[in-house]
């Protein structure tokens, strides 16, 4: 009997594989939307309304796509590619979480994109994202907002400046 229920274990654990397979399959047609939602996104970064901790997360992304080092070696297959696309979901997720529900209501009605298939498009995103990672991430922006209220108390940020400035004058 224990090993009936191993088999079953394993055959759950392929099926969650198989799944998460499938997810990618529903992703597929987000690809049309993109650049809707390209719009969309830049619509909420120049936006003054739209938090800067936010916006420095998705900055951190972009960052880290653009300096071409990897969690995951590009060098491995399928799983190479992975981190990209993880680090891009979990960024805009948590960047969309942070923007008031009334400027993206705006800026999807500016944008002519129904508020129902946005929802639905973002359902499906975090479907691909573990849950674990997901509440990890979600994280990030308050460690970050003590980080720098750590940073703005210390000091150090005018005695930077004074020195940078010192160090112009004489250059």
């Amino acid at each position: 009997m224990a090993g009936g229920s191993k088999d079953n274990h394993k055959k759950g654990r392929g099926s969650s594989t198989v799944g998460r397979a499938l997810g990618l399959m529903a992703f597929m047609p987000l690809a049309s939307r993109a650049p809707i939602y390209a719009r969309l996104m830049i619509a909420l970064l120049v936006d003054e309304r739209t938090p800067a901790a936010r916006k420095a997360l998705l900055a951190g992304a972009v960052g880290y796509l653009l300096v071409g080092r990897d969690l995951i070696s590009d060098n491995i297959p399928i799983v190479g590619g992975l981190d990209d696309i993880v680090i891009v979901v979990l960024a805009v997720d948590l960047f969309l979480d942070g923007v008031p529900d009334d400027l993206l209501d705006e800026k999807l009605a500016e944008l002519d994109i129904d508020r129902v298939a946005f929802n639905q498009d973002i359902a499906r995103i975090r479907r691909l994202t573990p849950g674990p990672v997901r509440k990890t991430i979600r994280r990030i922006p308050e460690l970050l907002g003590h980080a720098t209220a750590a940073f703005q108390q210390s000091g150090v940020g005018p005695r930077v400046r004074t020195w940078i400035n010192r160090e112009e004058r004489t250059a």
